[in-house]
């Protein structure tokens, strides 16, 4: 139960809400109470079995016996002076006010939860949105898209269906239970100790119910994020899957994965469904045991048949709300199955994080150094950069070239954080890059990727992606340096066109030059081009190529490259092989020492 007491915790956002339900739910408990005796006189004088009370009592604070009889001596003063018509008439209006305030607080505890149940949802799902984003990228490598968005939907909703929506019964029928009892107690003792026991053995046969639900119910999140990853990573593959004629199976494998979730959650339901018909059986069993030992009672004038009715009624009173309660309990098992699974993200270690004296960072005037840096994924794993050291002087512009899995990109995704060096170090003006403040050092960093990150979203929206105070003149000109202002200008809303999933309403020349733009708009002083012109036909590479020369003057630049011809200017090339730096210096000191880059160039140039 420690992750339902921590989900309440969230409560002390909404205490205005939650003190007004609790008030409320209070008050429907005090006048759910209150409406059982108030039978007993209605019975009395309709069967005309009452004793009438000619001496006025003294009402004493606490006493209720006080409160009865002075209550009877009105009755029975309302009967003499106006018959007994008029108190019937007098008992009937008490009962619907009664039962009107009981539910109008009720209506009231429901009205003033809505807002507490739905505000707690939007705080969870929004901490957990937030705690993806700052999770480093080492933290998705092992888990699948599919399932983190099955936690951020289908969880978060079961844990509002399962334990919020349960709020009200938590607070208000364990009031309404111990009230019944108290007066069932008062009424008669020795029936009241017969119907306990069994209603504990009910509670026990339910609540086992409840408590069993648990592990099955985590089964079906987990089978439901399963074939949520494996049906985004169909829609993401689709053109593969149709070029492959593999629509047979994928079919197949979400077929496999979705029968798999069927029978998980068949087996989650059959236990739920068998909850309510043996709670109600269980139910009528015990009321059939006291009918016949109350009965009896009243046979041997031990107790007053309207006192039985009304004890029947506190004890229909004391069964709906435990059955209320027990549903709420297994609701609540059902429901933190789930909050589970969204704790395992919200618990998740964040490893890249500012140091407590985090030193801020806003220019970039020296250089860059890296120092002897090794780097594995995983501790048990293999290195994939061993013993790597270079030095980037500010303004000169840096290539890393070298096959496939030799480390290049994993250089420059260590430079802006996204993982932490395993040893070594990674200076930046002489400084740890750890010690900066992270959002500063990653503010001094313009990325292009290979693959052309795009967002749903206008094309405007997308070059200004993450930026604050930006004009529309300053957007012009950077989309002009990257070549882009002119296939801009032809669609149909120009710069609000919005360009769909990823941008799939653009080529892959097109996407490529909006991530440039969005980079030139930044102006950061140090820039990092992976494989940025992988994606572009000649003509568009030409382009583009000579916007990034243009961009890359005086400004601190890294460039990862298959395309020898695009690095040729730089000041250093870097040849990496299998984690290890193997040669280093300008393309014509490379291409004279005959070795590893001499012979990227022929095979480029064949």
């Amino acid at each position: 139960m420690k992750s339902f007491w921590r989900l309440l915790t969230y409560i002390k956002n909404y205490r205005l809400h939650f003190t007004l339900a609790i008030t409320s739910n209070v008050l429907t408990a005090l006048f759910t109470v209150v409406s059982i005796p108030i039978l007993i006189p209605f019975l009395e004088i309709l069967f005309d079995r009452r004793e009438g009370v000619f001496d006025k009592p003294q009402i004493q604070i606490g006493d209720l016996s006080s409160l009865e009889q002075y209550f009877n001596y009105y009755l029975t003063q309302l009967i003499q002076t106006q018959g007994k018509e008029s108190a019937l008439t007098f008992v009937c209006t008490a009962i619907v006010i009664i039962f009107f305030l009981k539910n109008l607080f009720r209506y009231f505890s429901m009205f003033f939860m809505a807002p507490l149940r739905n505000g707690i949802v939007r705080d969870l799902r929004a901490q957990l949105f937030d705690k993806v984003l700052a999770l480093p990228l080492s933290f998705f490598s092992e888990e699948k898209k599919g399932d983190v968005i099955s936690r951020m939907t289908a969880d978060v909703h079961e844990v509002q269906w399962s334990i919020l929506n349960v709020l009200e019964a938590i607070f208000r029928e364990p009031i309404i239970i111990a009230g019944a009892l108290a007066l069932m107690i008062y009424i008669s003792p020795p029936l009241t100790l017969f119907v306990f026991a069994l209603i504990i053995f009910t509670a026990f046969v339910i609540g086992g119910i409840g408590k069993s639900l648990r592990r099955p119910s985590g089964d079906v999140q987990n089978r439901l994020g399963a074939l949520l990853s494996i049906i985004e990573e169909g829609l993401s593959g689709l053109r593969i899957i149709k070029g492959f004629n593999a629509e047979g199976y994928q079919e197949t494998k979400v077929g496999k994965e979705n029968n798999a979730y069927r029978r998980s959650r068949t087996r989650l339901l059959w236990r739920k469904y068998i909850a309510s018909p043996l709670s109600e059986f269980l139910g009528i069993g015990t009321v059939a045991l006291l009918l016949w030992y109350g009965s009896k009672m009243v046979f041997t004038e031990s107790l007053e048949p309207g006192t039985f009715l009304a004890f029947i009624f506190a004890f229909y009173n004391v069964i709906e709300p435990s059955k209320s309660f027990s549903k709420a309990f297994y609701n609540i098992q059902k429901g933190i199955a789930a909050l589970t699974r969204i704790e395992r993200v919200l618990d998740a270690k964040n490893a890249i994080t500012d140091q407590p004296n985090a030193k801020p960072i806003h220019t970039f005037s020296d250089q860059i150094e890296y120092q002897n840096v090794h780097f594995a994924y995983r501790a048990e794993e293999e290195e994939v950069l061993s013993d790597v050291s270079f030095t980037i002087k500010k303004g000169k512009v840096i290539a890393l070239v070298g096959a496939s899995g030799a480390g290049k990109s994993t250089i420059v995704d260590l430079l802006p954080r996204f993982y932490d060096v395993s040893k070594g170090k990674i200076r930046l003006d002489g400084r740890d890059i750890r010690e900066y403040a992270l959002k500063d050092l990653r503010n001094l960093m313009g990325i292009v990727s290979q693959e052309a990150i795009l967002f749903n979203d206008t094309i405007y929206n997308n070059i200004v992606f993450g930026l604050d105070k930006v004009t529309e003149q300053d957007v012009i000109k950077a989309a002009k340096i990257a070549n882009a202002h002119e296939f801009i200008s032809n669609t149909e809303m120009g710069y609000h066109t919005n360009i769909g999933d990823r941008g799939n309403k653009l080529s892959g020349g097109q996407r490529q030059r909006l991530t440039i733009a969005r980079a030139i708009l930044k102006n950061p002083p140090i820039l990092i081009l992976d494989e940025a012109t992988s994606a572009l036909d000649s003509e568009s590479e030409k382009l583009v190529q000579e916007a990034l020369i243009n961009i890359m003057k005086d400004r601190t630049s890294i460039i990862i490259a298959h395309r020898l011809s695009t690095i040729q200017h730089a000041h250093e090339i870097i040849v990496m092989r299998k984690g290890k730096i193997i040669e280093r210096g300008t393309h014509d000191e490379l291409v004279d020492q005959q070795g590893e880059y001499r012979k990227l160039v022929a095979l480029q140039a064949f």
